[in-house]
């Protein structure tokens, strides 16, 4: 067997713009954000995997005034001024048949029935599968020069009413992207140790 290039780390500049310097943001500055760069964060996010492929996240990005009026009566208090602020807003749903798609997402079996043997479990396999995605949305902006503010104070029947009625796209989680106004950062809060998160067996 023929073995492949080892993959070698990121070198830290890009691991600080990934991780260890990336923030939650509140404040954004005004500058713009292109459709042509939100269709490039697309295009990284989703090459990340899912269950047998199956794709289930659907990413709508607000960005027009008209747009961000239609989901300001969705957004709980303490997230209106911020996402109202935020050049993009991206609403993350799934889509509840995803699994429509799978004989052209993974063409050499027939992958349907593994996720539609019931409600429940096409339903936790859409969650699951669609906060991944979201995850990988958040890198590959972070990696394009975004900075984002992912949330989830939102009502989502509210969401989906203005947004997402007479489809089968139900939404999860919102995600501010733009440029981060850096005065706005508040101290960066602390996070568990690897012997509180973790075991080796």
């Amino acid at each position: 067997m023929t073995q492949g290039p080892v993959h070698q780390p990121l070198d830290p500049a890009a691991l600080a713009t990934l991780f260890t310097e990336a923030r939650t943001h509140n404040g954004w500055r005004d500058l713009p954000v292109s459709d042509a760069l939100l269709k490039d964060v697309y295009e990284l996010a989703k090459m990340g995997p899912t269950s047998a492929n199956c794709s289930p996240a659907r990413f709508i990005f607000v960005r027009s005034p008209e747009a961000k009026q239609k989901l300001a009566p969705a957004l709980s208090k303490g997230n209106l001024a911020k996402t109202m602020a935020a050049p993009v807003t991206v609403i993350v749903a799934h889509d509840a048949a995803y699994f429509d798609a799978l004989p052209r997402l993974f063409p050499h079996a027939n992958a349907k029935p593994w996720f539609t043997i019931s409600p429940e479990f096409a339903a936790e396999t859409a969650l699951r599968n669609g906060a991944l995605q979201a995850a990988y949305l958040i890198l590959a902006a972070r990696a394009l020069g975004l900075d984002t503010g992912p949330m989830s104070g939102f009502d989502r029947p509210t969401a989906d009413a203005a947004f997402l009625q007479g489809s089968t796209w139900k939404s999860d989680m919102l995600i501010n992207l733009g440029h981060g106004d850096p005065a706005m950062l508040r101290e960066r809060l602390p996070r568990l140790d690897f012997d509180e998160a973790c075991r080796l067996v």
